[in-house]
């Protein structure tokens, strides 16, 4: 046996225990509050045994666990119902008391809030069903703005939630994490209309005259037909249906997707809106038709399309990886780590009016299998996605899992295999399993690639990217930009520089004469969480040694590192790397703007206030992109 299977019957002989100590109050509890703490139980064994990732619910001793409902103990929460004006996310206030106060007090917050029904399979032949399964959304120490709980033993506190398809309880542990006692269960709270649509999300079509609108909701096709009602702003508008898709703890690939992290997703709906005049507002909302004939819609938004392939424009596209998301509240949540997201996220958000399309190139919510965490995710991003199309592209903790044909066999996505980002978000992709695409807008093409599938020469992937470059009119699109999340290219971070690579292995091997053929501007990855800027390079040479504004023929693609979108950040290492311009170990994000047909704008801003701290111009005519530089014309002459 195992040592992964030693922990899972020592802990289920734990549980045993507990359990039966937990049948002998029962009485003395009722009903509902027993298999409410019967739940909470096995949830956090379950935690210690499946999760994967820095979770602080995990380090919960579950074998010292104990309950203790106090006579005197209690958590109230107001108000008892959420958005009576349609939002979309409240702040509610937590009252409570302990007779026994402590520092380690703290606070869970449970959605739905009778969860006893949820059932997980198991995950291999030694763990037999019904096993109870749904974690915590996130917690707080009691303490928390409230320095004289532990003399008091009263608290009051504020947290935000967000509506998702279900209500919601709160429960008080004392103990800390490693010694756990259940003190007191709150009241249940709900949104007016839990099933609402909501955080739309943008994101361009297949076609460039095409915008596409994703949303989330509690209502299946059977009890409302999904739509969104939209026009150009000022004139008429009309009905567009929208196609639905969800999945359940079936599709997705292992722990603990499948198990403690499973929430029921709720159904996700794309419309096409098409036949788009270019640089047009639209305005819109989204809504379902009730089997009664009544409507629910949203709140309106409004949107510009996107400019003719070619057309002349001021085009600005914002681009970041590995941004994840945080609690507004500072409450605790799964994979704690992602402290820079809310910086990023304000930062886009107040510059929205100067941004026409995102990129987030990689590790979008973090989730990690615990699927509550995209809800909470496209809430945090819907004023920027719900204004702009909200590209993404695959990370490895979207994708990554053992024998699910992934690239890396590794466990980064939690059990997801890719399930969430495909459905959760659309990309104009032939088949969203294989998350690699081209977008053209105005003046830029971009050519997505997923690394986490392979990309070698040969491959179906190489053969997309070598035709999405191949196939671009560099008159009409000068501005040829490739995108990944795994860096290809260059990278000074410490873990590559240890491997003697710095870039992933085999990383830029087949793709370089690809860049270089075809004259790629630039390329800009995630997955490492810094910023790094080279020369323009190829084969490890600088092809310049100008640094800020590059007149006529690059004769080589600039590197971009920008994966400090919020996720802790990646150190450089200590060796000098002759093609590094620039390095920020700090939060932040790039922008490129196109004034015209021969003049980009490259900035890097901080998170944390807005500012460039980086940048430079590439100034060129069309000349210059037809000039032969080294392995980038047919090596024939007319004696050949």
């Amino acid at each position: 046996m195992g040592p992964f299977l030693v922990l899972i019957t020592i802990i289920s002989t734990q549980t045993g225990v507990l359990i039966r100590n937990m049948v002998k109050q029962k009485n003395k509890m009722g009903d509902s509050k027993f298999v409410f703490l019967a739940y909470l139980v096995v949830c956090l064994v379950l935690q210690i045994v499946w999760s994967h990732g820095d979770n602080p619910l995990s380090k919960v001793s579950i074998h010292r666990a104990t309950l203790s409902l106090l006579d005197l103990a209690y958590i109230k929460v107001s108000p008892p119902i959420l958005g009576l004006q349609g939002q979309t996310a409240e702040w509610v206030t937590l009252e409570y008391s302990s007779p026994i106060p402590s520092v380690d007090d703290w606070i869970g917050v449970f959605s739905p809030s009778n969860f006893s029904a949820s059932v997980c399979p198991a995950e291999n032949r030694r763990v037999y069903p019904p096993l109870l399964c749904s974690a915590p959304i996130k917690f707080q120490y009691a303490n928390y703005s409230n320095p004289q709980y532990s003399t008091t033993g009263k608290g009051i506190q504020k947290l935000q939630l967000i509506n998702q398809r279900s209500d919601f309880s709160f429960a008080m542990f004392s103990g800390g994490l490693s010694n756990p006692k259940v003190v007191a269960i709150s009241n249940k709270i709900s949104f007016a209309n839990p099933n609402a649509p909501v955080y739309p999300r943008l994101a361009m079509g297949k076609l460039w005259n095409e915008m596409t609108v994703t949303w989330t909701s509690g209502y299946g096709i059977n009890e409302a037909e999904p739509l969104v009602q939209w026009g150009p702003k000022g004139g008429d508008r009309i009905h567009s249906p929208a196609g639905t898709l969800t999945f359940t703890q079936d599709s997705l690939c292992g722990a603990p997707a499948r198990t403690v992290g499973w929430r029921d997703p709720g159904f996700i709906h794309t419309s096409y809106l098409k036949e788009l005049w270019p640089n047009r507002i639209y305005e819109y909302k989204i809504g379902h038709r009730l089997n009664n004939g009544t409507y629910i819609w949203s709140q309106n938004y409004q949107f510009r399309a996107a400019p003719f392939p070619g057309q002349k424009s001021l085009q600005r596209v914002a681009i970041f990886g590995d941004m994840g998301k945080d609690e507004v509240d500072g409450s605790n949540e799964y994979n704690n780590f992602q402290h820079g997201s809310l910086n990023t996220t304000q930062q886009l958000i107040q510059d929205l009016e100067n941004i026409d399309i995102v990129f987030h190139i990689g590790d979008i919510s973090y989730a990690n299998g615990y699927l509550s965490q995209w809800d909470q995710f496209t809430a945090q991003v819907e004023p920027i996605a719900s204004a702009v199309p909200y590209m993404i592209a695959s990370g490895n903790h979207e994708r990554d899992w053992p024998g699910t044909g992934s690239f890396y066999e590794n466990m980064d996505s939690g059990g997801e295999c890719g399930v969430l980002a495909e459905t959760m978000f659309y990309v104009p992709a032939s088949n969203r399993a294989k998350f690699w695409y081209p977008i053209d807008y105005g003046m830029f093409r971009f050519c997505i690639a997923d690394t986490e599938h392979d990309w070698r020469e040969g491959t179906e992937q190489y053969k997309f990217i070598e035709h999405c470059l191949a196939s671009v009119d560099r008159q009409k699109q000068p501005w040829l930009i490739f995108l990944a999340h795994r860096v290809l290219g260059y990278s000074s971070c410490i873990c590559y520089a240890e491997e003697g690579s710095f870039a992933e292995p085999m990383g830029r091997e087949s793709l370089q004469k690809l860049w270089q053929k075809y004259k790629v501007d630039i390329a800009i990855y995630g997955h490492v969480h810094n910023y790094e800027r080279t020369c323009p390079i190829y084969q490890n040479i600088c092809t310049s040694e100008e640094k800020h504004h590059y007149k006529g023929a690059l004769n080589g693609t600039i590197h971009i590192v920008a994966g400090g979108a919020g996720a802790s950040l990646s150190t450089f290492t200590s060796l000098k790397t002759k093609w590094s311009i620039f390095k920020d170990y700090d939060h932040g994000f790039v922008k490129l703007t196109a004034f015209d047909h021969s003049n980009l704008l490259f900035e890097y801003k901080k998170s944390r206030d807005g500012k460039v701290y980086d940048s430079f111009k590439i100034s060129r005519g069309y000349k210059d992109i037809l000039a032969c530089t080294a392995d980038s014309c047919p090596r024939i002459t007319l004696a050949s």
